[in-house]
């Protein structure tokens, strides 16, 4: 069960007396947020926003719909951080999900005994449990090595485009452990490691391989890159969530592919969709610089590259190798 840390919810709303507060989350914890807003609503008598848009992480906290509505603090829910806010008017709160991993960490001991060096990986719900899994683990001889934070992410936690505490220690392991249930974090661990890499789910209490997903993911990120480096047009396309805005990543981009002879159109999206995307015509192929998993997990009908498949298109039209090209710790 999904716990959000309600009394810092409620001790910042004592201590700071807004008169408006926001709240958002992921879509998956919406029902316990607007459990959370009636708390705070009945208890306070102010009035509390739960902002329903989509929310896929820390770089996605949409501080602007909270300015529109007048709140003076936005609690931001479930995406944990090493930070505990941003600025003075956000505030992140943890949402832990309290399920034990002590089973399906006892049958890792022995499903995943042909690998000597183990690194435990996971989201932001699984975090407490990092310490608990090691013990199991290392009861059963293997030895467990924790990759440190970097930047927002907290030792062992990685995002779905940022991977340090699992990049930083490849050379060293064997395999990955991801906690949770989460295939597109796993995912992205094994493309940017390079190793093999298995989900513990502790609710059907199994082990997962997602080496061969994360291969599939690959070979369907080269494709569009060879699908792209005959584009004439190439729409380049700026995220408006404002952890996803890098106008600078756009104009470096724009500059070298217009110096290979590419016609260039500018673009600004909120949601880069397929259904949007087709609105645009005598567009080739499509560069999208917000979120790299856009580009990587899903289905477009024209090319959609990433950041790091733009960089390798590049290379391409430099006549260098691709190879390796996500294999890096973070995808932006």
């Amino acid at each position: 069960m999904i716990r959000i840390d309600e009394q810092k919810i409620f001790d910042v709303i004592r201590e700071r007396k807004p008169k408006v507060v926001a709240f958002n989350g992921p879509e998956g914890i919406m029902r316990k947020i607007q459990d959370v807003a009636d708390k705070v609503s009945s208890e306070f008598g102010i009035s509390a926003y739960i902002i329903g848009d989509t929310c896929y992480g820390s770089c996605d906290i949409n501080s602007h719909a909270a300015e529109m509505i007048g709140a003076d603090i936005l609690f931001h829910i479930g995406h944990t951080i090493s930070m505990q806010d941003f600025g003075s008017k956000i505030v992140l709160v943890d949402a832990y999900d309290d399920i034990t991993f002590d089973s399906v960490a006892e049958k890792c001991a022995v499903e995943l005994k042909d690998y000597k060096t183990l690194s435990i990986v996971t989201d932001s719900q699984h975090l407490h449990q990092v310490q608990n899994v090691k013990e199991i683990l290392e009861r059963s001889s293997f030895k467990v090595v924790i990759g440190d934070g970097k930047g927002q992410l907290n030792d062992a936690q990685v995002f779905g485009c940022e991977f340090y505490p699992a990049f930083d220690v490849k050379d060293i392991v064997d395999a990955y452990v991801f906690l949770g249930q989460s295939s597109f974090h796993a995912a992205g661990v094994a493309l940017s490691s390079g190793k093999p890499t298995f989900i513990l789910d502790p609710y059907f209490d199994e082990i997962r391989d997602v080496t061969k997903c994360a291969y599939e993911l690959q070979k369907k990120s080269i494709l569009a890159i060879y699908k792209s480096l005959d584009a004439e047009t190439i729409g380049l396309v700026v995220g408006l969530k404002e952890g996803q805005f890098m106008l600078n990543r756009v104009i470096e981009l724009k500059k070298a592919l217009e110096r290979h002879g590419k016609k260039v159109q500018l673009i600004a999206l909120t949601e880069v969709t397929d259904e949007r995307l087709r609105i645009f015509a005598n567009i080739d192929a499509f560069i999208q610089v917000a979120c790299p998993r856009i580009s990587i997990d899903n289905t477009f009908s024209k090319p959609v590259l990433s950041v790091p498949q733009a960089n390798a298109l590049l290379k391409l039209l430099n006549k260098e190798s691709i190879d390796d090209f996500l294999k890096i710790p973070h995808w932006l």
